[in-house]
């Protein structure tokens, strides 16, 4: 399980997640941030510091946020 950094962080890229991060998971693309999956250990400490609530459970991903996981798959090249 891991988490997914959705489509509010387009519009915020804070990059707090980056900084509490204990196993530097995170990374800044393009777009927005991006959440290892092979490496993120579930702590959930990102989801504590996000401003705009754009993180959430892998396995809460909705139809409309699940290209998400899969952006994130792509920029690690996971996929």
């Amino acid at each position: 399980m891991a988490f997914v950094i959705t489509q509010p962080c387009q519009d915020e890229k804070s990059g707090d997640c980056v900084d509490v991060c204990p196993v530097d998971c995170i990374e800044e693309g393009e777009d927005q941030y991006y959440i290892d999956p092979d490496v993120c250990i579930d702590c959930g400490a990102c989801i504590v510091v996000c401003p705009v609530e754009a993180i959430v459970e892998d396995t809460e991903l909705t139809p409309e946020t699940e290209p998400f996981l899969e952006k994130a798959k792509k920029f690690y090249g996971t996929t």
